[in-house]
């Protein structure tokens, strides 16, 4: 009988992930790049990904990691920074929080028209 490993839980969103959960991660997930699909050679720089990125709710916790080869968990980052900056723009326009435009150029209120040019008067 094989004993328990307690889940590794970082104390907070910038804890590095020790080498003993990463080894656990990757064979856990038998060495495969949970992105790809594919086997990551010896040597092969990998990261430790959260499944669910830490800016978009998720835990710094063991069960919410898999290994990444590095490439696609820097592809994957950048899909995860736009998601959670589509949403922050999207929720601070509901709120009525988000900025306004910044132009030179007066623009004009709903309901107003543009005044109608003078007609000049024949006097003669």
């Amino acid at each position: 009988m094989s004993r328990q490993v307690p889940e590794w839980i970082g104390k907070t969103d910038d804890s590095p992930i020790p080498a003993r959960v990463r080894a656990r991660v990757f064979e856990a997930h038998g060495g495969r790049c949970h992105i790809s699909g594919r086997k990551i050679g010896a040597g092969e720089p990998w990261d430790c990904d959260h499944v669910i990125a830490l800016i978009n709710g998720g835990e710094n916790r063991e069960s919410n990691l898999a290994p990444a080869l590095r490439d696609k968990h820097r592809e994957k980052t950048a899909q995860d920074v736009a998601v959670k900056s589509k949403t922050a723009r999207m929720r601070a326009k509901h709120l009525g929080i988000w900025p306004k435009s910044k132009t030179r150029w007066p623009t004009r209120k709903l309901g107003v028209s543009r005044p109608q040019p003078q007609k000049a008067h024949d006097h003669g």
